[in-house]
């Protein structure tokens, strides 16, 4: 058996009718989990789930619309799973927000907690609402998407940063709460991905050439290699891998 092969296993992945979540959702199904695929919009999540079941038949992805700010979205999203599927074994918390660029000092009080709220807090929801199954199995996988902003400062997406960097800290803290339970939790930070979320990066001339001049692979990376680093941490492959952060960023970092 491949240490890669997901056959049995079902995956929630949050933020996945477009872009990175899209991507980890299609290869997650690709290695044979059954994967739920979630985002506010009904219609954009089945567009991803038809697509998915053309591919490797019908019942392999299933559909559940949830906005991350709300907590019984959330419940409805993991009892949906559960009630279709049985059971939850990985998890991907990748829907986030950014309404805000520019100096830490201009962003507003109702600005600076949404970011919070939609990328740390909904993580930590969605987190306690999948860990007592996995906890009772003593199996489980759970994947946050953060960032390597979360490693540095920024003049533009400071506030951002700051919600990344605690994702971190989140995972690394459940780690030891669910490491003798062995569930592991763990971080993936891409770098400077094509996704319509980072358009604002990519598609400014100015901001692309500083985010790749210096970069060894002189590029920004795509939505499936952000993917094929979900696949690892899902499966069997990283079984004694939990609280770390496995930076995906072309080597803009080093």
């Amino acid at each position: 058996m491949s240490l890669f092969d997901l056959s049995g296993k079902v995956a929630i992945i949050t933020g996945s009718s477009r872009g990175i979540g899209r991507a980890i959702a299609e290869q997650l199904a690709i290695q044979g989990a059954k994967v739920v695929v979630s985002s506010r919009k009904i219609e954009a999540c089945q567009e991803v789930v038809d697509a998915i079941n053309a591919k490797h038949g019908a019942g392999t992805a299933l559909a559940v619309a949830a906005n991350i700010s709300s907590k019984d979205a959330l419940q409805h999203l993991v009892d949906e799973t559960n009630r279709v599927y049985g059971k939850v074994d990985v998890l991907v918390c990748n829907a986030a927000s950014n309404p805000y660029y520019g100096p830490m000092s201009g962003v507003s009080d109702e600005q600076f907690r949404k970011v919070l709220d939609n990328n740390v807090i909904s993580n930590h929801w969605l987190i306690q609402m999948v860990a007592p199954q996995m906890i009772e199995r003593r199996e489980g996988s759970i994947i946050i998407v953060s960032s390597i902003g979360g490693l540095r400062g920024s003049p533009t997406i400071g506030v951002y940063n700051v919600s990344k960097a605690a994702d971190f800290q989140l995972a690394r803290n459940l780690a030891v709460e669910f490491g003798p339970h062995n569930v592991r939790v763990n971080c993936i930070a891409p770098g400077l991905i094509k996704t319509d979320f980072a358009r604002a990066l990519w598609e400014d001339p100015v901001r692309y050439k500083q985010s790749t001049e210096n970069a060894p692979l002189r590029r920004i990376g795509e939505p499936v290699e952000i993917a094929g680093a979900a696949c690892y941490l899902a499966s069997a492959a990283s079984t004694f891998m939990t609280g770390q952060a496995l930076v995906v960023d072309g080597g803009v970092t080093i």
